[in-house]
C-alpha cells in the first residue's frame, strides 16, 4: 500500500513539476512578447512625432512658395505684370 501511495505521489510530483517548467516558459515567452511589442510601440511613437513635424513643415507659406518657384519655375506677380479687367458697358 505504502509503494502505490509512493507511486502515485511521485506520479503528482512529476506532473506538478512539468507544469510550473511549462508555466515558467509561457511566462518567458509572454516577457519577452511584451518586450518587443513596447519597442515597437516606441518607434510608432517616433514616427507620429516624425509625422506631425512633416506636416507642419510641409504647409508653411515659405515651403510653397520655395517649391513654387524651383519646381514649378513660378514667379511672384508684378504690378507691371497684373492686368486688370473692367466691367464695361451699361
Amino acid at each position: 500500500m505504502t509503494g502505490k501511495l509512493n507511486a502515485v505521489l511521485t506520479v503528482l510530483l512529476v506532473g506538478c513539476a512539468l507544469s510550473v517548467v511549462n508555466a515558467r516558459y509561457q511566462r518567458n515567452r509572454l516577457v519577452n512578447d511584451l518586450e518587443k511589442l513596447a519597442t515597437q510601440q516606441r518607434q510608432l511613437e517616433i514616427d507620429w512625432s516624425q509625422l506631425q513635424l512633416d506636416q507642419s513643415t510641409y504647409g508653411k507659406n515659405e515651403r510653397i512658395e520655395q517649391i513654387a518657384r524651383t519646381q514649378l519655375n513660378m514667379t511672384p506677380l508684378s504690378p507691371a505684370r497684373t492686368q486688370y479687367l473692367t466691367e464695361g458697358g451699361k
